[in-house]
């Protein structure tokens, strides 16, 4: 838009996440200012809301990432963004081992603007060599009610929720400290000294966030997650364009399906519980997921809503219970927390911070459906 025409580039970082053999980690160049969700008004919320939407893109811009592997050797992988901005990197690595305990590793994003040479970090995840167990989440629905999942008409019809409100006023929780310096993703320096050291997670267990919302939300989101005191982890979003490709609802599900696969893939000697709900097709999808990868999805936690199931969703019940995969479905905590004790994820504060936030934003939710 053209009020950004005169902005400096600036890149926007987005977690990323490795194993041992490749690093995987996307960013996008943007003529906007930096997302700042403190209080300030509605008037204030309203602005940053809508400059999260109409950034400008910058194509062709040469973005290069450097990475300190644990031995202390430096690599350099130069790219160029694309028509809409994006920019990813998937790294081959030489057997760079998992810590022992899960980590943030820190790298380091460098460009050129009309401001000189600029530098910002990010942070790749890299779980623990020892993990057994992760959690692949919904975002929308699940643990935040957006509105804005699927259409721009929901947008529209929601504008109050997306536009006006802050995260911590989503629920009104305070807000907790967290390792970032920045939302969405480190400060910007004019050289990172912090770029190969590594940072502690809040979890033991890694969490990955599978949402159809849009990038533009990125910010917002992991905002909303450290009012909650939630654990963070990369988020796969979507980019929104005005076509069928990525508005109607098959794309939602072959989004959030290509995702999962990926972590799946990505983590072969780790399982995996899945946590959404019911109102876009989560229990459909996560049948057809345990159906394609026997054994390597350790729970189903649905999150209900009310009404009743299709056809669909009363066979994907059918095919995850023949799998003898344990399938939560409700959304009261006294049936969530048996869950977790079946699942062996009961002694995992993050995961029962989960439950607990699912249950307080929906607290007039009907009894589980067995």
């Amino acid at each position: 838009m053209p009020v950004f025409n005169d902005a400096p580039v600036r890149v926007q970082p987005y977690f990323g996440y490795r194993n041992q053999q490749r690093l995987v980690i996307s960013a996008r160049a943007l003529r906007s200012g930096k997302a700042n969700f403190s209080r300030g008004g509605r008037w204030q919320a309203m602005r940053t809301m809508l400059s999260q939407f109409a950034s400008r893109e910058v194509e062709g811009l040469s973005v290069t990432l450097e990475f300190q592997d644990s031995a202390g050797q430096k690599t350099h992988h130069p790219a160029e963004t694309d028509r809409e901005g994006f920019v990813h990197f998937d790294v081959p690595l030489s057997e760079t081992a998992l810590p022992n305990d899960p980590m943030w590793d820190v790298v380091a994003l460098r460009w050129s603007n009309s401001e000189g040479d600029q530098c910002v970090e990010g942070h790749v995840l890299a779980p623990s060599g020892r993990a057994k167990l992760g959690v692949i989440s919904d975002i929308d629905d699940t643990i935040i009610e957006t509105g804005i999942t699927g259409s721009f008409r929901a947008i529209i019809r929601n504008w109050r929720r997306v536009l006006a409100e802050m995260p911590e006023e989503r629920l009104n929780v305070p807000g907790v400290d967290a390792f970032y310096s920045s939302l969405g993703g480190g400060s910007v320096l004019q050289n990172s000294d912090r770029m190969g050291k590594a940072v502690p997670t809040l979890s033991k267990r890694p969490f990955f966030y599978v949402s159809s919302s849009p990038w533009n939300l990125f910010s917002y989101l992991v905002a909303f997650k450290k009012t909650r005191d939630l654990p963070l982890g990369p988020i796969m979003l979507r980019d929104w364009g005005f076509n069928r490709e990525t508005l109607g609802s098959s794309s939602h599900g072959a989004h959030k399906r290509d995702a999962i696969d990926t972590i799946l893939r990505t983590y072969p000697d780790m399982r995996f519980a899945l946590i959404g709900d019911d109102s876009q097709g989560d229990l459909t999808a996560y049948g057809d997921i345990v159906a394609d990868h026997p054994g390597r999805i350790a729970a189903v936690f649905i999150r209900t809503v009310g009404a009743a199931f299709s056809p669909e969703e009363i066979a994907a019940k059918a095919v995850i219970e023949a799998n003898a995969v344990p399938l939560w479905l409700g959304g009261d905590y006294k049936t969530g927390e048996a869950f977790l004790k079946a699942t062996g994820l009961a002694s995992d504060k993050e995961a029962t911070q989960i439950v607990t936030t699912i249950d307080k934003a929906h607290p007039n939710d009907q009894e589980a459906v067995s």
